[in-house]
């Protein structure tokens, strides 16, 4: 669920934010980090709770601190991406998992990815997100690629 994650995670910040100063590569790798986390449990778990998301976020403001702003600004990205990817998952449908630990310190059974042909479905509608962000961008380019391989931002067209 790749295209699912990342190219909807940044269609999705992009347009909310509208920042130049957003790294949209951590973007994008934030989002699949509750999805990696929860790989071992084979299920939703402690990558798809509202706390680990959270902990991220003190932990890139507690290991930023003193530190240049430009760095917390470009790690903030990380979180954002996590609470995008937790929006996407529907993780906030589970009471149990979006709320851990406060609603008991169990996680029910569940599945980590839908339906193969659910997977399918949103898989090709983060092609078409992935395309949207491509062409809002300019992306085909060689400068604006460059630039956001270079530094992970995205520059509206003038």
């Amino acid at each position: 669920m790749l295209l699912w994650y990342v190219g909807l995670s940044v269609l999705l910040v992009a347009n909310v934010f509208r920042s130049v100063g957003v790294d949209y590569r951590l973007v994008a790798l934030g989002s699949l980090l509750p999805l990696l986390v929860d790989v071992p449990f084979g299920r939703p778990a402690v990558g798809h709770t509202l706390l680990a998301s959270v902990a991220l976020l003190v932990l890139v403001m507690l290991g930023t601190a003193g530190r240049s702003r430009l760095l917390r600004r470009r790690l903030l990205c990380l979180p954002i991406g996590t609470l995008a990817g937790l929006v996407l998952s529907g993780a906030w449908t589970s009471g149990e998992v979006f709320w851990w630990p406060a609603l008991g310190t169990a996680f029910p059974p569940g599945r980590l990815l839908p339906v193969w042909w659910a997977v399918v479905l949103l898989e090709l509608a983060g092609l078409v997100a992935c395309w949207w962000v491509v062409g809002q961008f300019e992306l085909y380019e060689r400068g604006p690629w460059e630039r956001f391989v270079r530094s992970g931002r995205l520059e509206a067209p003038r």
